[in-house]
């Protein structure tokens, strides 16, 4: 299908669950292919993002056993020996397989030969922070294309376990830099692949500069706690919460090791966001069940922006509810998304129907994700009326007195696709170009979303 017509919803008045997270889905299937022995894994999302993290497992040899309907599955272990020892491994455009996988091939032991390739798009974005930090950690790794970029060649690592406690240094501890600025996802997947260098000697990674992102970090700490690894992070300021400041170091302790186990992914907040939307923009109320204010990502948070914007939120022990009267107007917002910068383009979205200017701030990151998202959000916003000015972190949203009729580019980023459906709820003639990139994260987002037009 080359574009879809969203039909305007009125109010709406439902209860959803979304599907599993793709960032717990993805962190838990590595985590558990790096344990010994049998994982079981509930809530598993099946999407594009995710369908390449399993089929890259079952390339280096795991076995897997997937129910799709009841989103389980049950991952055997290597301890980080993969079975296949030279491999290529495609990873389409998925930023998460992409940097994880690269970590924890290039930190596993013994001989092998492995190249990491995807879509073009993936061929541009960079990786060259997470590869440098892992030389530093021993690995043998370079950028195939010498650009800092995938595709990705990765041979035997230059030093073994032994290698790093040479006589007179027993256990020193093993450090490696990392820029936070770029992506969180290069210092997620230095922790996650860790303690496969972890037996005799601690690991420290130094972070340098502002972390981006900071609670899908914290989302990286927990999920490795449920697998029996610590990780501990000590600030300069003295605040030791996760990425609390610039600066840092967290620490993988020695002796680390991944126990198998059973855990349960939670639905996904980036795809919850897009509901929330829908009561903000629509009027009427939307619950989303599986979510909480203790969830473990951060982008529950976004339901506090819509709090800002004049919308009210009901937390539960597993629900979030974000209402608006329709009499109730929206008011426009200035708003930090570091934390919360994959709910960007829904929070923009958002905009267009508010009362005044929305500033947006700290997301320069988005820039390097499926598409520049800050310079898509301002195209497409401006071909609905939008008056938009682009800022290299961020954006300044005027709405437009009367909105415009509007067929939307999705550059081949499922969050554009999403995002944009939700003007369509309140406003006639929007049109979605190429609907199916949401197979990314949510390949069932339309036929919800077409539920809200039946209540």
């Amino acid at each position: 299908m080359s574009h879809l017509n969203i039909t305007p919803a009125g109010r709406v008045d439902a209860v959803v669950r979304p599907p599993g997270s793709k960032s717990l889905t993805n962190r838990a299937l590595l985590i558990a292919a790096l344990s010994t022995g049998r994982t079981t894994l509930e809530g598993v999302l099946d999407s594009e993002d995710t369908q390449i993290m399993f089929n890259a497992l079952k390339t280096l040899g795991l076995p897997t056993d997937y129910d799709g309907h009841g989103a389980r599955m049950v991952v055997e272990g290597c301890g980080g020996n993969f079975p296949v020892r030279e491999a290529e491994i495609y990873v389409g455009n998925s930023g998460t397989t992409a940097r994880f996988l690269t970590a924890a091939l290039a930190l596993a032991p013994g001989r092998k030969s492995y190249r990491i390739y995807g879509k073009p798009r993936m061929h541009e974005r960079p990786i060259r922070d997470l590869t440098d930090a892992l030389k530093m950690l021993g690995a043998n790794l370079r950028s195939e294309d010498q650009n800092g970029c995938p595709p990705v060649l990765i041979g035997e690592s230059v030093y073994g376990q032994a290698d790093w406690n040479t006589p007179g240094s027993e256990g020193r501890p093993i450090i490696a830099a990392i820029k936070g600025e770029i992506s969180s996802q290069f210092l997620s997947a230095l922790m996650l692949a860790a303690p496969l260098i972890s037996a005799e000697n601690d690991i420290v990674l130094k972070i340098t500069g502002t972390l981006v992102s900071k609670p899908y970090v914290e989302m990286t700490a927990k999920v490795m706690e449920s697998f029996g690894v610590e990780s501990w992070f000590f600030s300069p300021d003295g605040d030791d919460s996760f990425g609390s400041a610039a600066g840092g170091t967290i620490t993988i302790p020695r002796g680390s090791v991944y126990r198998p186990c059973s855990y349960r992914i939670e639905p996904d907040a980036s795809a919850a966001s897009y509901f929330f939307a829908a009561a903000a923009v629509c009027g009427g109320q939307i619950t989303v069940e599986g979510l909480s204010a203790a969830s473990l990502q951060g982008d529950v948070g976004f339901v506090e922006c819509l709090c800002q914007m004049g919308c009210s939120v009901q937390y539960g022990e597993d629900f979030i509810t974000v209402r608006r009267e329709p009499t109730a107007a929206l008011r426009g917002i200035t708003v930090d998304m570091n934390a919360i910068s994959d709910t960007v383009q829904t929070l923009s979205v958002v905009a267009l129907f508010a009362e005044g200017p929305t500033r947006m701030t700290n997301a320069a990151h988005i820039r390097h994700k499926e598409t520049d998202r800050i310079r898509a959000v301002a195209t497409e916003l401006g071909k609905i009326g939008a008056v938009v000015e682009e800022f290299d972190d961020g954006l300044l949203i005027q709405p437009p007195p009367k909105r415009k009729f509007a067929e939307i580019e999705t550059y081949d980023d499922h969050r554009m696709a999403m995002s944009f459906a939700i003007a369509g709820l309140a406003e006639p003639g929007i049109a979605i170009k190429n609907p199916g990139c949401v197979e990314k994260t949510y390949p069932n987002f339309f036929q919800d979303l077409g539920k809200l037009t039946d209540v």
